[in-house]
């Protein structure tokens, strides 16, 4: 009797012991975007990695992967649906080939500037939009992230459609992004976001489109002579996570959605002062930086705003330019 007593408690003592392992064993999320190490967008999830590992006691720990090394962002995208990724930054324009009308945000000058779009970020139309987005996916948005204003890069000024003609500029792999040059009758030429460097410094393409904070830590000015303030897109980043991995944090899916939504609006502040902050510094390395008038620009794209083929309905569109 005393033999099997002794066994009984060394097997649940055994069991006691594996059970606070599996309790306290982290659950590891793997956060990948195809951004530089030194850019607010990575520097914020790093923080925001630190504030979850914190908030969590160290239940939830995030790796964050940089600069496209776990994929491009086409690659990650599908890599939330697989499970070799949890958590992503990317673009409405890349979330498009999944749930079109979430891609409004980021159609050509549909979004008056900051102010505006802080107003459809806390707006119904956006949770509704999110909504359709996790019912089409089984992906989460949790934050939107304020990417800036797009600006042309050439090396030659751009101040009217007509200089913007048969200009081979490089666009991201997304269909909305073809829009802008195409109204403008400019030759649009998709490529992966870690290849432009190399295809503007050996002439691949003209010339490039990307907010000022990415043309800073992207060093497009050293192989690019003038920037062109277009600000024909006001660009965003999403969030997202998916439902799986939102599962396995279990009752932390609250601190870990706080603190993401916190994190997304902390890089946004970083962006927008570090746009105001650039057009001087810009000038102080020789670029040329030119005013352009945008309404010609504006004109060229309105009609495929409110034409067939956009993913989002007119209601969608009126909703939005009445925030």
């Amino acid at each position: 009797m005393k033999f099997t007593n002794f066994k009984a408690a060394f097997a649940a003592g055994v069991f006691a012991l594996a059970s606070g392992t599996a309790a306290f064993a982290a659950e590891t999320l793997k956060w990948a975007h195809v951004y530089e190490e030194g850019s607010s967008y990575h520097q914020v999830a790093l923080w925001a990695a630190d504030e979850i590992k914190s908030r969590t006691d160290g239940r939830v720990e995030i790796q964050v992967f940089p600069a496209s090394s776990l994929g491009k962002e086409v690659e990650i995208n599908e890599g939330l649906g697989l499970g070799s990724v949890d958590i992503i930054y990317t673009g409405p324009s890349f979330v498009e080939r999944y749930y079109g009308p979430i891609a409004i945000s980021d159609y050509p000058f549909i979004m008056r500037g900051y102010d505006h779009w802080l107003s459809y970020r806390g707006s119904d139309l956006f949770a509704e939009l999110s909504e359709g987005y996790h019912d089409a996916t089984g992906n989460q948005v949790l934050g939107l992230v304020y990417y800036g204003q797009r600006h042309v890069t050439s090396n030659k000024p751009i101040l009217t459609p007509a200089d913007m003609e048969g200009l081979k500029i490089r666009v991201p792999n997304s269909p909305l992004m073809l829009m802008f040059p195409n109204a403008v009758g400019a030759n649009p030429t998709p490529m992966a976001f870690s290849e432009v460097y190399l295809a503007l410094q050996q002439g691949v393409v003209d010339a490039q489109e990307n907010p000022l904070p990415t043309i800073k830590f992207k060093k497009f000015y050293e192989v690019q002579s003038n920037i062109n303030l277009t600000g024909h897109i006001l660009n965003s980043l999403l969030t997202i996570a998916s439902d799986d991995a939102l599962a396995r944090v279990g009752d932390d899916e609250a601190v870990l959605r706080e603190v993401l939504d916190a994190a997304a609006l902390k890089a946004s502040e970083e962006i927008r002062q570090s746009e105001e902050d650039l057009v001087s510094w810009f000038e102080e390395q020789g670029i040329a930086v030119n005013v352009v008038d945008k309404k010609p620009f504006q004109d060229a794209v309105l009609p495929m705003l409110t034409g067939d083929g956009v993913p989002y309905t007119m209601d969608h569109f009126k909703r939005l330019g009445e925030l």
